[in-house]
């Protein structure tokens, strides 16, 4: 009876804990209840940063062949590990260095880091002009070859989202992911986000409307995108580490009443 008594006060704590309550978890948009009204998202524009990827091809309107644009599409000759191209087509792209700059065919360093492309492009346009009239109408399209975010946390899968296009929504970045689990927090992600060489960490409410104006449900590339468990995951954790305790207290006082039984 003894043996019994002792069995049944272990499992009290095991019962207990198993009836927990829980909270419940806020869905996405969860406060936005009307559904005519219309919400108008900003969509900042992208700034070059260390260690993009840029696709770069220089247009003329000339037919001469000593103005052809030909020659603004050379491979460059520095590294693409320097700062350079291994290529100045849409494969390979011009790497920006750790520096900021970019190496480009008869121009040279240019300094890139903080410019949009149409900044960039507004420059390079410049420097092919800039002694004498050497392309009649010169039109540069630039492209972002590397525009990647990170998912962690609690998310289905954590890792590096590659977007082939140059926008990408926070919303869009989770879902890519595999969404964020029950045990993730909507209400408190966290955005890590590089600019200017300062690093800065907002947080986002995913279940409220108001997400839309925030400046992180635009990310940028480079982002690092952190979902944290809620409080019912951590005690999930916790009471499944009491549980495995109590269950190996249980069985060794389960081979020690076995063991006394057979000696006594």
């Amino acid at each position: 009876m003894k043996f019994i008594r002792l069995i049944i006060l272990f499992s009290i704590p095991v019962f207990l804990i198993s009836c927990a309550t829980t909270q419940k978890t806020p869905n996405y948009l969860e406060n936005l209840n009307d559904t005519s009204s219309i919400i108008t998202t900003p969509f900042p524009e992208l700034h070059i940063q260390k260690n993009d990827l840029l696709s770069i091809q220089v247009y003329s309107a000339s037919t001469q062949p000593q103005m052809s644009d030909a020659l603004y599409n050379l491979p460059s000759a520095g590294s693409a590990g320097q700062g350079g191209s291994s290529g100045g087509g849409e494969t390979n792209g011009f790497l920006v260095d750790v520096n900021g700059n970019i190496e480009y065919p008869r121009i040279g360093v240019l300094h890139v880091e903080g410019l949009t492309k149409l900044e960039l492009a507004d420059l390079i346009k410049k420097k092919i002009n800039e002694k004498d009239t050497v392309l009649i109408n010169p039109s540069v399209v630039i492209r972002f070859l590397s525009y990647k975010v990170t998912v962690l946390g609690q998310v289905g899968h954590e890792g590096v989202v590659n977007v082939t296009g140059e926008r990408l929504t926070i919303l869009e970045a989770i879902g890519l992911a595999g969404g964020i689990t029950d045990y993730g927090k909507k209400n408190d992600v966290r955005v890590i986000r590089e600019t200017d060489g300062k690093r800065e960490i907002g947080t986002i409410d995913l279940s409220s409307k108001d997400m839309f104006n925030s400046p992180y449900y635009n990310l940028m590339q480079n982002d690092r995108v952190i979902v944290y468990p809620t409080k019912q995951k951590a005690k999930m954790v916790d009471q499944t580490l009491v549980m495995q305790r109590i269950s190996f207290a249980l069985s060794i006082i389960t081979a020690t009443a076995f063991i006394y039984n057979i000696f006594k």
